[in-house]
């Protein structure tokens, strides 16, 4: 069996499934807070940035892993393998994939780079669906077609708990913003080939949570799904919640909780909450 590395970013949840297996690599992206610069995932975890935000304002920024950093690992991963697999939050929310292919250029091992085109536990499903591939002795081109044949059958739906940290992360435009500010229209948004869109406008959050379940009712007429990932900033209980009433709901589906990155609380805030899935 051809042996192959799996290379992520922090964006991506950690699952046990993941940690168990000594050919995954995780290059933490970089947050700035209070004059400090912390490794997500390493030294920094979410509650602990809610923490400092709290302390500090909303005055946070990160940044992608450098070209060093992956030209660094993929040079280390050649001693041992014969491909590499790197896989990373979509380009749209960060130059991270630009820094692994072009560190992919700089090594003599196959690297293939895949673009997400979304972040969190959908990313992480991605990496788990191919490790399962490579695991049925499929070949890399076999493997990058099946990737990339799911990341087009995804959907994810998101209410951020904070526009502002939003704003000021450039990922949202300044005039809805203001519009949104200023009226109290809360936006529930949808990732459309890795972009932040807004799929539609409510007023209270109540409302958006409950359009947010609709939009799963309504794909249920017309495909199949399997399982259901519900994306939290530190409002579990809240994705517990949903979780239970989904689950009596739609019994044939495997529904879950996921807790999203610092580096996403950095830009979303504090009580984000997401519904996320691949439809077959």
């Amino acid at each position: 069996m051809m042996k192959i590395a799996w290379v992520t970013d922090s964006t991506a949840c950690r699952t046990e499934k993941l940690d168990e297996l000594n050919n995954v690599f995780v290059v933490p992206m970089n947050i700035l807070i209070g004059g400090k610069e912390y490794k997500d995932g390493v030294d920094l975890f979410p509650q602990e940035l809610f923490h400092l935000l709290k302390e500090n304002g909303t005055d946070a920024k990160t940044s992608q892993p450098s070209i060093g950093v992956f030209k660094e690992l993929y040079s280390k991963l050649q001693e041992k393998y014969d491909h590499i697999f790197s896989i990373h939050v979509s380009a749209a929310f960060s130059g991270t994939i630009s820094s692994a292919r072009q560190a992919a250029q700089l090594v003599d091992i196959p690297v293939t780079v895949i673009d997400s085109k979304i972040l969190s536990y959908p990313l992480t499903k991605l990496i788990e669906e191919g490790i399962d591939a490579w695991k049925k002795s499929k070949s890399p081109s076999e493997i990058e077609e099946l990737l990339l044949s799911k990341i087009d059958s995804g959907e994810t739906y998101v209410m951020v708990g904070s526009l502002e940290q939003l704003n000021k992360s450039g990922r949202m435009n300044g005039v809805s913003f203001f519009l949104g500010s200023v009226l109290k229209i809360k936006p529930i948004l949808a990732i459309k080939d890795g972009k932040l869109e807004v799929e539609e406008k409510v007023r209270s959050t109540v409302k958006g949570y409950s359009r947010m379940k609709d939009y799963l009712n309504e794909v249920l007429l017309h495909k199949k799904i399997k399982e259901v990932y519900i994306l939290y900033g530190s409002n579990k209980e809240e994705a517990d919640s949903w979780i239970t009433g989904l689950s009596a709901k739609y019994p044939d589906i495997d529904f879950s909780s996921h807790e999203l990155g610092a580096v996403i609380g950095v830009h979303a805030g504090e009580n984000t909450l997401g519904i996320s899935w691949f439809a077959q």
